[in-house]
């Protein structure tokens, strides 16, 4: 399986930087090329939250991030796939991976019954049972149509012990096994997941055998779910080195920026995060300086842009004041602008660590943004 797979070839390395993982890429799609690192912005259901698909062309997003389980609970894959599949229905052209809704499945704690098999659970909509097993969660993301694709994975909670850890981990590894089997779709990528929690042996021994069974592409999942961060950036280091060199390799629920620049510097290639949208919804937007919340009511006759370095639509156009306004009167507006800034700031950052890495001057550059987040005085 192994052999077979490398047949055909995913992602090309274009550049590395010599003093540590970074490395610049292209990760290729039926609907098109992904420039590595890149960034996913979140369509959870087939849309990322106050942006069109157009805006997200223009601020210059490459892929997608929409998630199986939600469109399983409404409007169903069955429907999705009568609309003409989930790119005719999301009116978005480029391309598109879904997560499998583990995440999601494992985060409803009292709603869920976990098996060797699989897991059964009540929706969040509306309480109905439901059951995915790693054919059937393959089965929904193949109906859906998704570029790039995610088996069903044991996401362990934080804190975990050593031993449920490593139970979760091999259910994983089991899972892609099967899920390896089910998938038919030659036109898909469907990527492995190293799990093991903040335990280096378990995530090493995870990327191993998960590399193993020859998938095209992997994702490292388990992290940023209340861990600390220096244990993140372990889990990453633990798994990055037993993972193909010729794949790519995606980082689950990872998004805040000085993350994103650490995690680039050990090897990961794509990552998705609701962070940047998440944030816009409640006043936040991102700076260099760290989250500036614009309900502060200092921010009430500020004239300047919301980060003075942007060149995003938002920045250009208006001022954190006038933002700020738009929020406290619940105008659209206002949670619109703030996400077209937060995206923006994030796909920005990948674009410039790209470049750093092709230019041969990474090492700087993440010296230089490591040491401007959160230097300043946003609040």
């Amino acid at each position: 399986m192994l052999a077979a797979s490398r047949a055909h070839q995913v992602f090309e390395v274009q550049a590395r930087d010599p003093d540590s993982r970074a490395r610049a890429g292209i990760l290729r799609t039926r609907h098109g090329d992904v420039p590595t690192p890149a960034f996913a912005p979140v369509a959870t259901q087939g849309a990322v939250k106050a942006l069109s698909p157009d805006e997200l062309t223009r601020l210059g997003a490459a892929l997608l991030m929409a998630n199986a389980y939600h469109l399983q609970m409404r409007p169903g894959a069955d429907v999705v796939a009568e609309l003409g599949g989930l790119h005719e229905m999301s009116g978005w052209s480029g391309p598109l991976m879904t997560d499998s809704g583990g995440y999601q499945v494992f985060s409803l704690q009292e709603r869920r019954t976990l098996d060797p098999d699989g897991v059964t659970f009540r929706s969040h909509v509306d309480g109905a049972v439901h059951r995915f097993t790693p054919e059937s969660v393959v089965e929904l993301q193949q109906t859906l149509g998704a570029d790039l694709i995610m088996p069903l994975d044991v996401c362990s909670a934080y804190p975990v012990s050593h031993e449920q850890a490593a139970a979760d981990a091999e259910m994983t590894r089991r899972w892609a096994e099967r899920a390896q089997e089910a998938h038919t779709r030659t036109d898909q990528v469907l990527y492995g997941i190293v799990q093991g929690s903040v335990y280096p042996d378990i995530r090493g021994r995870s990327a191993e055998e998960t590399a193993s069974l020859g998938f095209r592409a992997y994702a490292v999942g388990g992290v940023s779910v209340g861990e600390p961060k220096p244990d993140m950036l372990a889990a990453i280091d633990a798994s990055v080195p037993h993972l193909p060199d010729d794949a790519p390799r995606h980082l689950l629920g990872v998004g805040h920026p000085e993350d994103i620049v650490e995690a680039v510097a050990r090897g990961m290639d794509t990552f998705d995060c609701v962070a940047p949208t998440r944030w816009a919804r409640n006043a936040g937007a991102m700076t260099m300086a760290g989250r500036l919340n614009l309900r502060n009511s200092e921010h009430s006759r500020d004239r300047g842009p919301v980060d003075a370095g942007c060149d995003c639509y938002a920045c250009r156009n208006f001022s954190r004041g006038a933002i700020r306004h738009l929020v406290m009167a619940h105008e659209i507006l206002g949670l619109q602008l703030l996400t077209i800034h937060n995206v923006h700031f994030v796909i920005d950052l990948t674009r410039r660590l790209r470049s750093a890495i092709l230019e041969g001057s990474f090492g700087a550059c993440r010296a230089e943004l490591m040491s401007e987040f959160g230097s300043g005085t946003a609040c």
